[in-house]
């Protein structure tokens, strides 16, 4: 399994995953004819955080990530699907082959399983959390069910005001909304297969 891209021995690789990750965020805003402002008052950022991250100079934690996509109607999975310049992500996704969304501040990669089918389709990703990385500050909900599956690697997932640790081979079912955060406690890359699905009347906000 290729390792995580961390910020101090590969801060080029972050560099572009940043530029990338704001290209796509200022695309979807403007798709949708929303202001920096707009956005970042549906987001619950600020301004000048919308800003920088649609400039690469700020990297949003894999939580602040989820939060932004739902401002602008999408899901994480669909990030890739707006990338105008690719072809649309193939039925079978050879190892390495798939698109990644970078967090330097979850020393996080978000790497692409599948296509994404819209709304009520099932949404496979791969988070790949660096050893001591988090998906966020405190934990968050999101909107839609999610389906965890731990693939490798040692993981706290705090979870109604509990910490359980999970191992590898473990998995938990997540209802839309509820607030958890994952932290990986193990010495190397820990890798957490997600399966996201919207729920009914869960559409785009925009």
């Amino acid at each position: 399994m290729p390792p995580v891209h961390r910020p101090s021995d590969t801060q080029p690789d972050h560099i572009e995953h940043g530029k990338r990750l704001g290209a796509l965020v200022r695309l979807l805003r403007e798709q949708r004819g929303l202001s920096v402002r707009t956005l970042a008052r549906q987001s619950g950022f600020s301004p000048s955080f919308i800003s920088q991250v649609e400039h690469g100079l700020a990297s949003p934690s894999i939580a602040s990530m989820e939060q932004i996509a739902h401002a602008l109607g999408v899901t994480l999975s669909e990030f890739f699907a707006a990338e105008e310049s690719r072809a649309a992500t193939p039925l079978i996704v050879p190892a390495g082959e798939g698109r990644e969304l970078a967090s330097e501040w979850s020393q996080a990669v978000v790497r692409e399983l599948g296509p994404s089918r819209g709304a009520h389709a099932p949404e496979p990703v791969m988070l790949v959390l660096a050893a001591g990385g988090r998906s966020g500050a405190r934990p968050a909900g999101h909107h839609g069910e999610e389906f965890a599956f731990v693939f490798s690697g040692d993981v706290l997932l705090r979870l109604e005001g509990a910490e359980h640790r999970l191992r590898t081979g473990d998995a938990v079912s997540l209802p839309s909304r509820m607030p958890h955060q994952w932290e990986n406690v193990s010495d190397g890359d820990a890798h957490i297969v997600l399966v996201s699905l919207r729920t009914p009347g869960e559409v785009e906000r925009v």
